[in-house]
């Protein structure tokens, strides 16, 4: 197991790596943290509404896959935690288009709530190989 921080990408908010990776049998599998609307640069939550977060989130987790030589086409599970129910299709209408045509596997639930008040946190795991 390798555990990995990426220059670029938001700077965690606890004791835990951007992603952790575990190569086996020409593959390696990239489990990455949840990411949350947070601005790299300002180190802020970007955006009050459902859309302009989950943007950023999106954004944040391509920092983090990109860092890895991956990418949101090669996510093969993802897990998304709603600060409310209610935000579900505005979340979802931009995962649809982030993710196009690649459908990964996911889990969509509604938290009591995400790190400093977000709308929306995902975390993903993703298949590379090896030799990237």
């Amino acid at each position: 197991m390798q555990k990995h921080n990426i220059d670029g990408a938001p700077e965690a908010i606890g004791p835990y790596s951007h992603a952790v990776s575990h190569d086996s049998g020409g593959l390696r599998l990239v489990f990455c943290s949840g990411q949350t609307p947070i601005d790299p640069a300002t180190g802020k939550l970007t955006g009050n509404e459902i859309g302009a977060q989950t943007e950023r989130v999106l954004d944040n987790l391509e920092l983090v896959l990109g860092g890895l030589h991956a990418s949101l086409q090669q996510v093969v599970k993802t897990n998304v935690y709603l600060a409310s129910m209610d935000d579900f299709a505005g979340m979802n209408a931009v995962y649809e288009r982030r993710f196009d045509d690649h459908r990964p596997a996911r889990t969509t639930i509604a938290v009591r709530a995400n790190p400093l008040g977000a709308l929306v946190e995902i975390e993903c795991i993703a298949e590379v190989p090896s030799t990237s």
